[in-house]
């Protein structure tokens, strides 16, 4: 009996240690494969268990992708029926009491059956309950807009519309590719893309893309409904389907280079709403860069959950026209999320954590890391977390450089749900413009007049509308026409965070710290499913300041242990193929500089001065993917979200959280984000610090969500420093959109007067905020409205003259 007991106890320690987990990751949950990417495609709670299936890109017959079931005590079982491909697919059929995810049928016994791709060609991308046999029949779409009809008693197939990919057969033919949303409902099927084959929207965010588009079944064509981007596409019954289609409305979530766009099925008409963008990291036309975003249930009495454009938004559950009332932003993210549900007392998130392929996501600033194996996780939180994030920002437009139809109300836009709120309004045309403001209180669509406003030609307008009724909607008539008009909504909720790190940051290195060690880090590839870190430290009496010494090559597990390892061949590899890129930031007196791939200027604020010191072990990495085709740039203490080129690059960026911190170097890992640079005397007891079995070195580990409790954006700098400059010369431009309390400061050696210039939409649509009149050696100072946002500052002087212009974010 004693040898059973000893195994016994040996094998429940190696459970608790699979399963340690940190800010809701299960590293032993990790998912990999063997492509490009390994995002998680559908994460639902069935038959006692919860199933997840992960998916490859562009794989129409199969791929090293498996379905997941994890256990009650979180177990992860992969199982053997698993053929793989590009499923994002999933519902639950009632009258057979089946879950359908990808191309796997499971049934309340948790016996699973296949569909095999030579029957079902395509990449799944929905579900949806049948026209006319709901009882026995279901359809398939696939993201390239392949429909068909499966017997859920036979697994029988009949092909309705052929894949794209699939030169056979009757084709959909829609504008668009990359499909996401598939349902039923009021008597047709609704499908939406999000992409474009045409080249340009692999390039420019703007260009046409995407469509939502109907079926009634019978018809030998589909109907296009709107040329724009769509991703979910569901009703009241989520993903058992409507129970009353005839009467339910059904929800379409899209956006295009202006905002986000909310369309909505009710009892067979369309109607249009739009919400602000919290991140831009999701605008590539091409589509690629949006996985799954969802309206979902995750157990709220009224209300369902909504991720779009990174952020976490309330949806009600009764939403149609006349019952608009109440969605609303609960906190941003930078989670590339592909679904979630709600499992016990946490909401599961399925993400998208680390891709082998870049894709287009490539820029000097990153250098050449050798890929690592694609691997994602879930991510287990607790459902009031979600209001506790990233605080809410909105940004978007009803008109953006658009020429305006006379007397025609522009889409509604959300009022609802920030503390601050303010309107951008400008147009080209030559003659004034007198603009309505209308506000629906209640969601009821009655509309009443907020404030005219009066715009000369050509004209630019600032409006504070914080202290406007708390209305839900807001759209904008213009009686007469307009030419290029604009109207660029900024919103944003208070920043009540503290400026220093949370304390499950203790132990990074900050600037006064001598003592400590860091390195390269990454999860390496060849399905060894681990991460590498060679290590260093200052150099020992090293009279040069900045110099360093090896500590050794170290392996961290998915138990999270931290061990070293003899291997000088694999550490070389390291240093040469992840090395961490030099000469990526400059600095002056002004601000700090960054050069981007295409020579465009931008400047950025300082955090911590003590910061201006050279990196105790030398060049800190500045810019890295950390989830797929989503880039942290680390700057002077600041980390910043950083969009793919393709959906706008540098101009889209944003501050995340000011750390003030000593980051060496940062990935993605199992889910968790990997920090080093920590410090020699970190506390013992933060969990978040993974001390190496030698106790020479260290890590910290987390989710990178965790971030957002790393301090408030804030920083110090300009365009201007003292600074010689010729009249009518545009500075750099500054970044400007995310700080809360800024205050300007304006000094000249000449008579001069200095132009504002503000770009509105990050795209270069720059007009003039004010202009500050400047004596000889007198100071000005100009506190910026609470509300006023915009994406960057640049500064004109109308005279020769050696000036400055500085900023200080709060």
């Amino acid at each position: 009996m004693r040898p059973f007991l000893i195994l016994l106890l040996a094998a429940l320690a190696s459970l608790s240690r699979a399963q340690v987990s940190v800010s809701g990751i299960y590293p032993h949950l990790a998912m990999f494969n063997d492509e490009g990417e390994c995002g998680t495609g559908a994460v639902v709670p069935f038959a006692d268990r919860l199933w997840v299936v992960t998916y490859a890109p562009h794989m129409p017959k199969g791929s090293s992708d498996k379905l997941y079931e994890i256990t009650p005590d979180l177990q992860q079982i992969i199982r053997p029926e698993s053929i793989g491909g590009t499923p994002a697919n999933r519902m639950i059929h009632r009258e057979s009491n089946q879950l359908f995810i990808g191309p796997y049928a499971i049934d309340a016994e948790r016996h699973v059956r296949v569909i095999p791709y030579e029957k079902m060609f395509g990449r799944p991308t929905g579900n949806a309950r049948h026209l006319s046999d709901p009882a026995n029949k279901i359809y398939y779409a696939t993201m390239e807009e392949g429909v068909y009809e499966v017997n859920v008693n036979s697994l029988a197939v009949t092909q309705l519309w052929a894949d794209e990919a699939d030169k056979t057969g009757r084709h959909a033919d829609l504008p668009g590719y990359h499909g996401k949303g598939f349902y039923m409902g009021q008597d047709r099927l609704i499908y939406a893309n999000n992409g474009d084959h045409a080249p340009e929207a692999k390039k420019n965010p703007a260009v046409p893309s995407g469509v939502l588009a109907t079926w009634d079944g019978r018809a030998s064509a589909w109907t296009t409904v709107r040329r724009n981007q769509f991703t979910e596409v569901t009703g009241p019954g989520g993903i058992l389907g409507s129970s009353d289609p005839e009467n339910d409305p059904v929800w379409s979530i899209g956006w295009d280079h202006r905002s986000l766009i909310l369309m909505v099925l009710d009892h067979g008409t369309w109607h249009t709403y739009r919400l602000p963008k919290s991140s831009h990291s999701y605008d590539g036309a091409h589509g690629w860069n949006t996985e799954w975003p969802r309206i979902r249930e995750i157990g709220d009495d009224d209300t369902l959950l909504m991720t779009m454009h990174g952020m976490f938004w309330k949806f009600p559950k009764t939403f149609r026209p006349g019952h608009t009332q109440g969605i609303a932003p609960r906190s941003s993210y930078l989670k590339v999320i592909g679904d979630f549900c709600r499992w016990g007392d946490r909401v599961v998130f399925g993400c998208d954590d680390t891709a082998k392929n870049e894709f287009l996501n490539q820029r000097k600033a990153k250098g050449k890391i050798a890929a690592p194996q694609s691997q994602s996780n879930l991510w287990f939180v607790p459902p009031d977390r979600l209001d506790h994030l990233g605080p809410a920002l909105g940004r978007g437009a009803v008109w953006l450089r658009d020429d305006v139809t006379p007397a025609t109300p522009s889409d509604a836009f959300l009022f609802s749900g920030f503390d601050r709120r303010a309107l951008h309004l400008h147009h080209e045309g030559d003659s004034a413009a007198r603009i309505r403001l209308e506000i629906d209180l209640h969601g009821t669509d009655e509309w009443t007049t907020l404030q005219q406003v009066e715009l000369p030609a050509r004209g630019y307008q600032w409006i504070d509308l914080t202290e406007a009724p708390a209305a839900a909607w807001v759209r904008l008539v213009c009686e007469d026409a307009l030419t290029s008009a604009t109207a660029w909504f900024h919103f944003s909720n208070r920043d009540e965070r503290p400026d220093p790190p949370a304390p499950l940051f203790a132990g990074i290195a900050t600037p006064s710290d001598t003592a400590l060690t860091g390195g390269i880090i990454r999860a390496r590839g060849g399905n060894k499913r681990t991460l590498h870190f060679t290590a260093i430290a200052p150099a020992v009496n090293d009279s040069t300041r900045g110099g360093t010494r090896d500590v050794g090559l170290y392996e961290l597990s998915a138990d999270l242990q931290l061990t070293p390892v003899d291997d000088d061949a694999a550490a070389r590899f390291q240093k040469t193929q992840a090395a961490i890129p030099v000469g990526v930031l400059q600095a002056d007196a002004a601000s700090v500089l960054f050069i981007d791939d295409q020579g465009q200027r931008w400047r950025l604020p300082r955090g911590d001065a003590a910061l201006d010191r050279a990196h105790p072990l030398g060049p800190q990495r500045i810019d890295r993917e950390v989830a797929t085709e989503r880039d942290l740039f680390n700057a002077y203490g600041t980390f910043f979200e950083l969009p793919a080129d393709n959906a706008g690059g540098f101009s889209k960026l944003r501050p995340v959280t000011t750390h003030n911190l000593c980051i060496h170097d940062y990935c993605s890992y199992r889910g968790l984000f990997v920090v080093s640079g920590i410090a020699n005397d970190s506390p013992p007891a933060n969990e978040h610090i993974i001390r190496s079995s030698d106790g020479q070195t260290a890590l910290w580990v987390g989710a990178v969500d965790d971030i957002w409790q790393m301090g408030k954006p804030r920083g110090h700098g300009g365009p201007w420093l003292a600074t010689t400059v010729k009249a009518n010369e545009a500075s750099d431009p500054y970044l400007m959109t995310g700080y809360d309390r800024k205050t300007l400061t304006l000094e000249s050696d000449q008579p001069t007067t200095v132009s504002l210039q503000i770009d509105i939409d990050g795209t270069g649509l720059w007009q003039t905020y004010r202009r500050i009149e400047l004596t000889a050696g007198t100071p000005v100072k100009h506190e910026f409205p609470a509300a006023f946002q915009a994406y960057w500052l640049r500064t004109l002087s109308s005279a020769d003259a050696t000036v400055t212009v500085q900023l200080d974010y709060r």
